[in-house]
C-alpha cells in the first residue's frame, strides 16, 4: 500500500468507547465508589428500583410479544421490551443482582475493598430486586388484566421457566443452574459493553443484542424471571412461590453468580486486570 494511501493514526478521532482491556479496572473501581459511598440503605432502594425496572422490562416483552404469530418475530420483540428493564438499570445506575455477578468480582479481584463490604453490596441488591419485582407484579396486577393473547404468553413464559420441575430430581435442577450460566455470561457480557460505551446509542446497542440473545434462547436470568413470577402469582396464575423459588429461582441464581464471576470478571481480569 502507498504511503499516500495511510492514515496517520495522530489524525484518528478520539475513540467513543473504552477498550476492553480497561473495562475490568473501570468496573472495579465503579464498584468500590459505591461500595465504600453507599449506606445499607441506599443500596437497598437501588435494588428494589432494579427489580421494578426489570419487571417493567418483563412485562414490556410480554405486551409487545402477545400477538405475534411468527416464532421469530415473537422472540425479537421480546428481546428487544426486555432489554428496555436492563437499559433503565444501567442508565439509572441502580443494582441488579446479575450485574453485580460480574462488578462485585471484578472489585473483589481488584482489591481494595472488603469481602464483607462487597458481599453486603450483593445481599442488598438481591433483597431489594426481589422486593422491587413483587411491587410491580403486585401494581400491574391490581390496575387490571390485558387481553387473552397476553395472558397466554405469560402462561406459556412461566410453564417454560418450571420445565425443569417437570424434569425433576438432580438434572432438572442442574439444567436449570446450567441455563443460569448461560444467561449470567451473555448479561454479564451485557453490562461489559454497556461500560465500554461513552454515549447512550453507543451502550444500549450492545445490551439490546446481549439481551435478546438470552432471551430468544429461553436461558435463565433471576431477576428478569422474578418480574414473570411476579406477573403471574399476583395475577392468580402459575406455580405457588415455592415452587418457583425453588425449581428456578435458586438454581438459576446460583448459576447466574457462576456466569458472571466465571465467564466474565474471572477471564477479564486474567488477561487485562492483574498486573494494572
Amino acid at each position: 500500500m502507498s504511503q499516500s494511501n495511510s492514515r496517520p493514526t495522530d489524525d484518528l478521532p478520539p475513540a467513543r468507547y473504552i477498550p476492553a482491556e480497561r473495562v475490568i479496572a473501570e468496573m472495579a473501581r465503579w464498584g468500590r465508589n459505591r461500595i465504600e459511598g453507599l449506606g445499607s440503605v441506599k443500596i437497598l432502594v437501588l435494588g428494589i428500583m432494579g427489580g421494578a425496572f426489570i419487571a417493567a422490562g418483563a412485562l414490556l416483552s410480554l405486551l409487545l410479544g402477545s400477538g405475534v404469530a411468527s416464532p421469530g418475530g415473537r422472540l425479537l420483540v421480546e428481546g428487544f421490551g426486555f432489554s428496555a428493564g436492563f437499559f433503565f438499570v444501567v442508565l439509572s445506575e441502580a443494582a441488579l443482582f446479575t450485574e453485580a455477578n460480574v462488578v462485585m468480582p471484578a472489585t473483589l479481584l481488584s482489591g481494595g475493598s472488603p469481602a464483607r463490604h462487597v458481599f453486603r453490596f450483593w445481599g442488598l441488591a438481591v433483597l431489594g430486586n426481589v422486593v422491587g419485582a413483587f411491587l410491580v407484579g403486585l401494581m400491574v396486577s391490581s390496575v387490571g388484566s390485558y387481553d387473552a393473547s397476553f395472558d397466554a404468553l405469560l402462561a406459556a413464559t412461566i410453564d417454560a421457566k418450571m420445565r425443569f420441575r417437570a424434569i425433576g430430581g438432580v438434572e432438572g435442577w442442574m439444567q436449570a443452574l446450567l441455563s443460569g450460566v448461560l444467561a449470567n455470561w451473555l448479561v454479564g457480557m451485557a453490562a461489559f459493553f454497556a461500560t465500554m460505551g461513552r454515549t447512550i446509542i453507543g451502550k444500549h446497542i450492545p445490551v439490546l443484542l446481549a439481551v435478546t440473545t438470552f432471551v430468544a434462547a429461553g436461558f435463565q436470568h433471576a431477576p428478569a424471571n422474578l418480574g414473570y413470577f411476579a406477573l403471574s402469582i399476583f395475577g392468580g396464575e402459575g406455580p405457588s412461590l415455592w415452587s418457583a423459588v425453588s425449581w428456578n429461582l435458586i438454581p438459576a441464581g446460583i448459576g447466574n453468580v457462576l456466569g458472571g464471576a466465571v465467564l466474565v470478571a474471572l477471564p477479564f481480569w486474567y488477561l487485562y486486570g492483574r498486573n494494572r
